[in-house]
């Protein structure tokens, strides 16, 4: 069994650096070529008046 001390240094290092892999790929895919685009659309929804009337 993993002592409190042995998994708190496994999620300081690792934790540390998977959080960052995630933040590159986040990244990466917000910068990719066409992204643009549904980025724009996304940001728009908020704006958007629907007839809906629930919410």
């Amino acid at each position: 069994m993993m002592s409190y001390e042995t998994m708190r240094h496994f999620a300081d290092s690792w934790g540390l650096l998977y959080l960052f892999a995630i933040f590159l790929a986040v990244g990466a895919f917000m910068l990719r070529p066409g992204a643009r685009e549904s980025a724009r659309q996304a940001a728009l929804i908020p704006l958007r008046n629907d007839e809906r009337g629930d919410m």
